[in-house]
């Protein structure tokens, strides 16, 4: 008997269901926040920055699904590479042999970090950091890890043991022997380093939770400080590496920088195949596997599959090929210069920030008497509110995705695709200048909409 199975007619019969089925199978709160504030909208396509619903309208993406759409949706490059690994039948995953796909991403990737010598693939930004952090504890035989406060590096045990969020952490522990350091505190590092029992230290170079760049010269003298404590430094790039603030990795903004582990994911996907990455030094890796007897002591199923090598060499070949990395830096200052200029013209716009096409646009506490009123009241009912304010207007009438950039905080995140250009900057600029515009008229759909967000806030005490 031969399986017939059609996808396509599967979609075509049962994809309108999407919503119903997600509440009923999977996060049922999801669809339920997606109804709440209007974003349970129905894509029917997408390439390159921009989605399409069925009436043919587009939609400007400026989220690229947490950083994971680096080049885009369904870059051809990275498409054909998986139709040829897929046609290619290879011997994968044997277990016991060397396919050459590994070892020649491991080599690209490296080549963009010379300092480092090998590598691990997993396969997600979470066990990519779950990785460093067991290398860091067996090589230097010490257990506690110190993360910044704000951090974010993953949501499994391990990971979540570096969270500085403290409503992801609630109701997970015991966790890891960890303690939080104010991010850019070289004096409060020192003191837990003179413990005696510290591995090392994870940290963002841009924590993705409000945008926030490590202060010049930290990281050079917490490696310093690090190092003279027989500690190590991780540089978590999950979400800024692969080009997204301008250079390859956001630690090298600052010179002189070299960690000892270093965290990709996301963005090396293609966004096609999950994939993660660790790369280390040759003693650290060493030091992990010790002997033949060890040669498995850390491993992952599905690590270093075909698909996800094929698909990651094919980002790295897109991203030198076609000059990303340079075009995230010109077109992430174009945006953020175009943004900041409105600071002086909009009292709610508080702060522009980031590095490349990693921008945090911050709100803040008005001068003028009416809007402080109606800040106030947001602010009473539950912080973070106006930022959701920005948001939904940008969907509903301009078709452009973003996302506040953590819970309570009245920040939003622009990660949009690496590939994004001029048109796609004038495009968010006059739709965010129109938004504000209205916000500061102190009236009208967008006030009406926070008054339903108070009472929902309110409701949800």
């Amino acid at each position: 008997m031969t399986t017939e199975f059609d996808l396509g007619a599967l979609l075509a019969e049962r994809g309108a269901e999407r919503y119903e089925l997600h509440g009923k199978y999977l996060n049922h709160q999801l669809p339920r926040m997606l109804h709440t504030i209007g974003f349970d909208k129905v894509y029917e396509r997408a390439e390159g920055a921009y989605f399409w619903d069925a009436d043919g309208a587009d939609y400007l993406d400026m989220l690229a699904g947490f950083g994971v759409m680096g080049l885009g949706r369904h870059h051809p490059v990275v498409r054909k590479a998986l139709h040829d690994v897929l046609d290619a039948q290879l011997a994968d995953l044997t277990r016991f042999d060397c396919q050459p796909l590994p070892g020649l991403l491991a080599e690209k990737l490296l080549a963009h970090s010379p300092h480092l010598d090998r590598v691990f693939f997993g396969n997600s930004g979470t066990e990519a950091v779950e990785t460093a952090l067991k290398f860091a504890r067996r090589a230097t035989g010490r257990p506690r890890v110190l993360y910044c406060d704000h951090a974010f590096h993953g949501l499994t045990t391990g990971a979540l043991s570096v969270n500085g969020e403290d409503g992801f952490r609630d109701g997970f522990a015991p966790l890891l022997p960890d303690t939080a350091v104010p991010l850019g505190d070289l004096d409060a590092l020192a003191r837990e380093l003179k413990k005696g029992d510290v591995a090392a230290l994870i940290v963002e170079p841009i924590q993705g939770k409000g945008v926030h760049e490590a202060p010049p010269g930290y990281l050079r003298a917490a490696q310093e400080l690090l190092h003279k404590h027989k500690a190590l430094l991780i540089a978590d790039e999950v979400q800024t590496g692969l080009g997204r603030t301008g250079d390859f990795y956001a630690y090298q903004h600052e010179d002189g920088v070299e960690p000892d582990l270093v965290c990709v994911a996301k963005a090396l996907s293609g966004g096609y195949v999950p994939v993660g990455a660790t790369l280390g030094k040759d003693w650290i890796f060493k030091k992990v596997y010790s002997s033949m007897d060890r040669v498995l002591v850390h491993s992952a199923s599905f690590g270093a599959n075909a698909q996800a090598m094929a698909a990651g060499l094919a980002v790295l070949a897109v991203l030198e090929d076609e000059q990303i990395v340079a075009n995230a830096r010109v077109t992430g200052d174009l945006l953020r210069s175009r943004l900041a200029a409105l600071t002086d013209k909009y009292e709610l716009l508080a702060d522009v920030r980031g590095r490349g096409l990693m921008i945090g646009i911050e709100f803040g506490r008005p001068s003028s008497l009416k809007l402080r009123s109606r800040w106030t009241m947001l602010q009473a009912a539950r912080k973070g509110l106006f930022a959701q304010m920005v948001v939904v207007p940008l969907l509903q009438r301009h078709r452009i995705l973003t996302q506040v950039s953590g819970d309570h905080l009245e920040v939003i995140k622009l990660i949009p695709p690496l590939i994004v250009g001029e048109r796609e900057v004038e495009r968010f600029v006059d739709a965010f200048t129109e938004v504000m515009d209205d916000a500061h008229s102190g009236g009208g759909l967008m006030w009406d909409f926070g008054r339903t967000l108070v009472k929902q806030a309110v409701a949800n005490r």
